[in-house]
Formats: structure tokens, sequence, C-alpha cells
């Protein structure tokens, strides 16, 4: 006589073992395989394989995105995103499937791509969650819209979406859902109402100098000196010009001038990342940052810098009202004691533009994929986008299609 184990996704859903280990292999297949931001090319030929190996239709939107369409009889509409793309990061996990997988930059630059951020988790929660509602339809009515949404990472993906008419091509719904895999303990879950994640704002900064030998200084208008002094005066932004409660953060990544040490170039560059917590606070930064910007540049007797705005996140925020049902139907699923109110930190997110777009609620929640075992210490496992980011695989699939179900019936269970 054999057994079949089961696996407890919900209070009234459970699954048989050989389910999670299908989708583990989809998990691997799409961890060993990442595609960076825009380029999801092959990820979403493999995801509209699955949809349609469940009879699911779906359709092409934002050139790389995909959207699915679960149509169950009469009843509300929901929304539930999930992101695609991978980051320019060469793993260092030593796992079986580790990604080896390099792309050619226009340039002829060799990159690697890693799923260093655990997107490739979320899309086979939301593939396992479009099985599961496929196979229990007697569970739930309505309509679901999965959007496999590219770009994330760049905040390219529910813009482009958007502008490829995804509102205008699927059913419109009341709430759009979302959820990120984080370097916690499995079956953890962070929600709370209101900004669940900070803004965010990244611009290259171009400072024109006059190029001269180094052995005539006074023939040049330096472009380091002055884009030196630009980096250390924008540190005082957050420091001199927001209160203390205020949380922001003005990150200088990247600084790239000349060609060699006895020739003052004639430009320099710099990137910055700044991250704040309302439209409000952005607003103060960003005006003060072109302001010192100028001030620097005007004082070095340089002409005006160039500044290109590479992109930037909206808000992330969660509906009170809606994300309050979110809450109820993970504590009856889940327990309270697998809760934890508590925003994203510092870290931004585009989901938010797919309900701001129709003027409907979204809610975004985070849940845990490390065993506890990992924080005994004191400690943490390494976390996103970093080279080790590794997520359990059982853990991740059953902590990301638990929470997924239990969000979208929320909405959409006949109970």
């Amino acid at each position: 006589m054999t057994t079949t184990t089961s696996v407890r996704l919900t209070a009234a859903i459970d699954v048989p073992e050989s389910f999670v280990d299908e989708y583990i292999t989809v998990y691997e297949h799409l961890h060993a395989h990442p595609e960076l931001s825009g380029q999801e090319f092959a990820t979403a030929a493999y995801i509209e394989a699955r949809l349609a190996d469940l009879g699911i239709e779906s359709f092409r939107c934002g050139v790389t995105g995909v959207v699915a369409i679960l149509r169950n009889g009469d009843g509300p509409v929901v929304g539930f995103r999930a992101d695609t793309d991978g980051l320019p990061i060469a793993e260092q996990t030593g796992l079986a499937y580790s990604s080896e997988t390099t792309v050619t930059q226009p340039d002829g630059a060799t990159i690697p791509v890693m799923h260093g951020c655990g997107h490739d988790t979320h899309i086979t929660a939301a593939l396992a969650l479009a099985n599961v509602l496929t196979e229990r339809r007697e569970l739930w009515a309505g309509t679901l819209v999965l959007i496999f949404q590219p770009g994330e990472e760049t905040a390219y993906g529910a813009r482009a979406m958007i502008n490829d008419g995804l509102w205008d091509r699927a059913p419109k719904p009341e709430v759009v859902l979302a959820q990120h895999v984080l370097p916690a303990a499995k079956g953890t879950l962070f929600i709370q109402d209101g900004h669940m994640a900070t803004l965010a704002d990244s611009w290259k900064i171009t400072v024109h100098g006059r190029q001269a030998h180094g052995s005539q200084p006074e023939k040049s208008i330096d472009p380091i000196v002055a884009a030196s002094a630009m980096v250390l005066r924008l540190q005082t932004i957050v420091s001199r010009e927001l209160a203390p409660s205020t949380p922001a953060v003005i990150t200088v990544g990247t600084f790239h001038a000349g060609l060699k040490e006895n020739i003052i170039p004639d430009t320099a560059e710099f990137s910055i990342n700044v991250r704040t917590p309302d439209e409000d606070t952005r607003a103060t930064v960003l005006a003060a940052i072109r302001r010192i910007i100028s001030a620097e540049a005007a004082a070095s007797a340089a002409p005006e810098p160039t500044i290109t705005e590479l992109n930037n996140f909206p808000r992330c925020y969660n509906d009170p009202a809606a994300t309050s049902r979110i809450i109820e139907a993970f504590t009856a699923d889940f327990g309270t004691d697998a809760l934890t109110e508590a925003p994203l930190g510092m870290a931004s997110e585009d989901a938010g533009w797919l309900s701001d777009a129709i003027g409907v609620p979204g809610v975004y929640w985070a849940f845990g994929a490390f065993s506890p075992a990992l924080f005994q210490d004191g400690t943490t496992p390494a976390g996103n986008h970093s080279p080790f980011f590794a997520p359990e695989a059982h853990a991740a699939i059953v902590g990301g299609t638990s929470a997924a179900l239990s969000g979208v019936l929320a909405y959409l269970s006949r109970n």
C-alpha cells in the first residue's frame, strides 16, 4: 500500500507533495535561465507554454509581458502581478541549478545574469496559483487576471504594459495584488497598510569642463573636481534639509572620468539613486539635488551639467480597506503569529502603477522562504540582489503559492 503525502496551502486547500515537486522543477528551470529587464523573451514563451498546458488563455503585452485570464463565472475581477526579470549578477550560490547565463551587450561586453531578487519564485507561485484554481473551480467564482510583468528592476515593465493597453485588453480588476520573497523565515508574511515601499529615482549626471594637460591646470575647467564637490555636498541633503524622522537615501553608485592620469578630461559622469517615502519628500530632495549640482558647477565656472533621468519608481501604497481584507484572510489561513506589520524598508517597486493607472486599490506583501535555523544566531542569509541569494525551493513554492491563494481567495472565494 502506498500513501501520498499532502501539503497544506490554505485552511481549505491541500495539494499532494508531487504537485510541489512539479513546481520546484519549474522554479529550477527559471532560476537556471534568467533574462535581463526587457529581454525576457524565453521566459515569456515558457510562461505561455505552461499556461497553454492548463488551458488558460493569454496574450503578450509590453513586448515581453504575458497576461493570463482565468474565468469562472460571475464574480469579482482580481489582478495578480508576478515580475519576471533577472539581474546582471554572477551567481555564487553553488546550487545544482545555478545560472550560468551570460549576455552580450551592444558594446560587446559580456555580463552574467542571475535571478538574484527571487522573481523566479514569483513566476512559479503565480503558475502554481493558476493550476490550483483551474483544478479547484468549486472553491471560487469570478475572474483572475494574472500579470507576468517584465522589467521590474528598471521600473520599465508596469508602465510598458499599461502603455500597451493592458487595461483595455484585460478585464478591469477591483484590486491588484502582488508579492515578493524576502530573506526571512518560511511561514512569515510582511504586510501593512499605507506605504509599503519607497519611491525611487535614478539619474545620470554629466559634468562638463574643459580639457587640458595635467601640467597646465590653469587652462582647464576640471570636471572631476566639480563632480567630486557635488558628490560630497549631496550627502548633506538628508542630514541637513530633512527632518531626522524622515527616511531618505541618496546613493552615488557610479563615478567615471578620464582616460589618462596626466590629462584633465572634458567631462565627468556619475549616477545617483534616490529613495524617498512620499511625493512631497521626493520633490524636496530632487529639487535640492538640482540646486546643488547647478551651484557647484557655477562655483567651478563650469557649464550647466546635463541631467539624464534613468528611471523612477512610483509609490507602493497598500489601500487600508483592501489590506485589512487580505490580513483577515492571512490570519484565518496561517494564524496571527505568521504576520508582521512592516514595510519593505527602503526598497522600491513598480507594481503600484498597475493599480494607480485605473484608480483601484493595490495590496503588496512579502513572504519568507528560508529555514528558521538560519536566523537563530542573529544573522540573516544573503538578501535580495546578492550573488548568494538562494531561497529554499520547497519553502519558496509553498510560501509563495499559499500567500497568493489566500490573497486571491479573499476576493474570489465562494464562501
